[in-house]
């Protein structure tokens, strides 16, 4: 007798799925979103509860009856002949899902089901049997889609993706049969069947390893499951069942001797120690060699051929991908070097820097982990070589030449890692530029902070439309992978930010709000920077001879820190001996920062102004009551747009009337300092004729930008 069926499976499963059960000898499967639904007797129902790798729930359909009301919900519920599937000494329980133009509110609609249910057997037979969410003899779930409601029987119990062998996941668990699912689309069950080898190079808690295991062995996902839902159900049928239970233990018993070579590695000991475990749950651990090591440690490919299937970190959110990046050019290198002769199956969620791969034309699946949105990205041979003439070159990918101008980008910042550090040893400088664009392939500026750890902050400058976009990620992706390298960092301590030309008029926005802050030194000063939510740090390192003049200048004297950004300038005004300082910015987050530095290097008190206001504004309002400072410092941004200001502010069309304004507060004998980062700047020959106008340019440049004298220009303006 046939029966109908549903499948329940994650979104994005269900044409995989679908595949599965007719492989297992359901017909008349119509994959919907949700799930399949399929036909066939009792005995395919228990034989897909025991191999399908990729379903959540097999529901038995009993019924599907008119219900335009909550009253016709409980009367449809309440017409079905319960006594064929549970009696009143038995537990159950309701699971309801769907929408109907009339009721919505799924638990008032389980409970009238509920009530449907008991009231049935109190009419029937006297007694009412009780209920339990937990395991309970028979679970029933109904749909409804307006306007009709249909009833199952879970013949599953609870959802089958629960294998029984994870007993504590990592920190972003994968569901075992959405590990099924990706390996079965990389073509695992072909490869092992081959003979190919697995490697998973950052395994977790080590779903992917597991569920790769319990494929080659031949081994039913449902073998270890101690409780299903058809054992409580009045319809069960135990000669049905039995030949499945025994061909699945004898067929796991025979699959042993034909797993392949699997590899399971994690540079974390305590979330290898989990995986390991739930291996031995798995029946699997004998399969599996795990492996203590970084994407770095991988020498080469541990066979000819095979799969690495990896589920690397996902960046949930755009700032995460700073770190990220680095992690994923890693990854994308380890794949296109030792695993070029390999498949690979790189499992990310959307918002991650998955670009940052460099692979070249990956087929690309869209799945869902939960409510996350992934993509599968999969590529390299589907079955191992037959034979020599077939087999791939040795090492030809991404090409030699590649490999060769990795060593030279190695050898480059080692050179001036040591020039580098003998420099900053002799200066006191503890965060510095250690490269700057010194060789054509590699256009990145990369800054190294220093506090209670190292970090890099790395910034790809845009290449010209000219540089073909594939070998512009591979560089990013070598300079990437060699930069954790060559300093000894971890990856997740390299920050990568991607830096184009501004276009006149263009402003760069924020990038994200991690508000992710560390505490570096510089000099006698220090202060928080933030790697990831703004394109800059909160630190010019261009500007550090600028702040330690400003220091030496300001003692005594009463400061005035314009466009003042984070306060750094006014943080070395204070700890030289200003007599004040008066700090104005129009970004309430800046100056909260430039008020935590402040804190940061213990200064407090009143003669400490912050002032929130668009600068133009603030110049006038401080002329008319009759403000004066001694030292200005005036660092003014190319180009703002704010919502808060009156008109947009161009630096070459606006700095005379600003510079003007400045002076207009600065005392007989006073200084100003204006700087600006705008590449074509011009000095308007105004201001030497007004005033006494020294360029000190140069001298305000560090050694550490030598590579870059235009990164600002300086001045020194005093009254003649």
């Amino acid at each position: 007798m046939n029966h109908t069926f549903f499948a329940t499976a994650p979104k994005g499963l269900s044409r995989l799925l679908a595949d599965e059960l007719r492989a297992l000898g359901a017909v008349n499967t119509q994959p919907v979103t949700a799930g399949v639904s399929f036909q066939g007797p009792i005995g395919v129902a228990y034989a897909v509860c025991m191999w399908s790798r990729l379903a959540n729930r097999i529901l038995l359909q009993i019924a599907q009856l008119e219900a335009a009301d909550e009253q016709a919900l409980y009367d449809a519920a309440l017409s079905i002949d319960w006594q064929d599937h549970l009696n009143p000494s038995r537990t159950f329980a309701i699971d309801y899902t769907g929408r109907n133009a009339s009721f919505r509110h799924s638990q008032f609609c389980a409970l009238k089901i509920k009530d449907a249910v008991a009231d049935y057997f109190r009419k029937t037979s006297g007694q009412r049997p009780s209920v339990q969410t937990d395991q309970p003899d028979v679970r029933i779930s109904a749909f409804a889609r307006s306007p009709k409601v249909t009833f199952y029987i879970d013949l599953s119990g609870t959802s089958l993706h629960q294998r029984g062998y994870r007993a504590t996941a990592g920190q972003a668990p994968m569901k075992e049969n959405l590990a099924a699912a990706i390996l079965l689309s990389a073509h695992w069950p072909d490869i092992a069947r081959d003979g190919g080898a697995f490697v998973d190079p950052m395994c977790g808690s080590g779903t992917l390893a597991i569920e790769a295991a319990l494929y080659a062995a031949d081994r039913a996902p449902g073998l270890n499951r101690r409780w299903w839902g058809f054992q409580g159900w009045l319809g069960h049928d135990e000669t049905a069942w039995l030949p499945i239970a025994q061909a699945a233990r004898e067929r796991a018993e025979q699959g042993r001797q034909q797993v392949p070579p699997l590899f399971a590695a994690d540079q974390d000991r305590d979330i290898l120690r989990i995986a390991q475990d739930n291996a031995k749950r798995a029946g699997v651990i004998d399969s599996i060699e795990f492996q203590q090591r970084s994407l770095r440690e991988w020498p080469a490919a541990p066979a000819p051929f095979g799969l690495l299937a990896v589920n690397p970190p996902y960046g949930e959110r755009l700032a995460d991908n700073h770190q990220l990046t680095p992690l994923y050019a890693q990854l994308g290198a380890l794949i296109q070097q030792q695993f070029h002769a390999w498949r690979y199956a790189v499992f990310a969620a959307d918002t991650a820097p998955s670009h940052a791969l460099g692979l070249e034309r990956p087929r690309r699946n869209a799945f869902f982990n939960g409510a996350l949105a992934c993509t599968l990205l999969t590529g390299g041979r589907r079955r191992a070589p037959r034979n020599e003439d077939e087999a791939p070159a040795k090492v030809e990918t991404p090409d030699a030449a590649l490999t060769q101008i990795a060593d030279m980008l190695r050898n480059r910042l080692r050179k001036n890692i040591k020039e580098a550090e003998r420099w900053a040893r002799k200066n006191n400088v503890q965060c510095y530029r250690v490269y700057d664009a010194d060789m054509p392939e590699f256009s990145f500026a990369v800054d190294l902070y220093q506090g209670e750890q190292r970090w890099l902050h790395v910034q790809e400058y845009a290449p010209p439309a000219s540089v073909d976009s594939h070998k512009a990620a591979l560089r990013r992706q070598i300079a990437l992978q060699v930069l954790p390298e060559v300093f000894d960092i971890p990856a997740d301590s390299v920050y990568f930010k991607f830096r184009k030309r501004q276009r006149k008029g263009e402003q760069y926005e924020k990038l994200a709000e991690q508000k992710q802050f560390f505490a570096v030194a510089e000099g006698m000063a220090k202060f928080w920077v933030n790697f990831t939510d703004y394109l800059d740090t909160g630190l010019f390192l261009d500007h550090r001879p600028t702040r330690a003049m400003i220091g030496e200048l300001a003692k005594g004297k009463r400061f005035l820190n314009l466009f003042a950004y984070t306060g750094s300038a006014s943080v070395y005004a204070a700890l030289g001996g200003a007599a004040s300082t008066t700090t104005v910015d129009m970004s309430t987050t800046y100056l909260d920062w430039a008020q935590r530095n402040f804190k940061l290097n213990g200064l407090s008190g009143q003669q400490h102004r912050f002032i929130q206001a668009d600068c133009l504004q603030w110049l006038d309002q401080a002329r008319r009551e009759r403000e004066s400072f001694d030292l200005i410092f005036l660092d003014p941004p190319t180009f703002s747009r704010s919502k808060r200001m009156d008109q947009t502010f161009d630096i070459q069309r606006d700095h005379e009337a600003l510079i003007g304004a400045a002076m207009a507060l600065l005392k007989p004998a006073g200084t100003l300092v204006f700087s600006t980062n705008a590449q074509r700047f011009k000095l308007a020959a105004s201001a030497s004729e007004n005033w006494s106008v020294e360029d000190i340019s140069q001298t305000t440049i560090p050694w550490d930008f030598r590579r870059n004298p235009k990164i600002h220009q300086c001045w020194m303006i005093k009254r003649p």
